[in-house]
């Protein structure tokens, strides 16, 4: 079972390519972010399953180069829990 509380962001995009300009972008400014599959449950219609998933302790940061920078996403979200740690595991 996923932990509670385990809350995080995730940047949408409508394209693949958009979601690699943005983290490029981001790594630039020294903020660390992780290539994810979108979650389904906030992919909603979009045809582009790629998205950065980002720490809460960075989601200011990512947010001010958002404002700054302007580049091209759909949405940014939040999600708890879906990462589990224990997944696959048979011993």
């Amino acid at each position: 079972m996923p932990e509670k509380n385990n809350l995080k962001y995730y940047i949408l995009f409508d394209t693949n390519t958009h979601g690699f300009a943005m983290q490029a972008l981001l790594k630039e400014e020294g903020i660390p972010s992780r290539i994810a599959p979108a979650p389904r449950a906030i992919q909603g219609e979009l045809t582009c399953g790629m998205s950065l998933m980002i720490e809460p302790e960075n989601i200011g940061d990512v947010r001010r180069v958002l404002e700054e920078k302007k580049p091209r996403y759909h949405a940014v979200r939040s999600l708890e829990g879906q990462i589990n740690p224990h997944r696959d595991r048979y011993c």
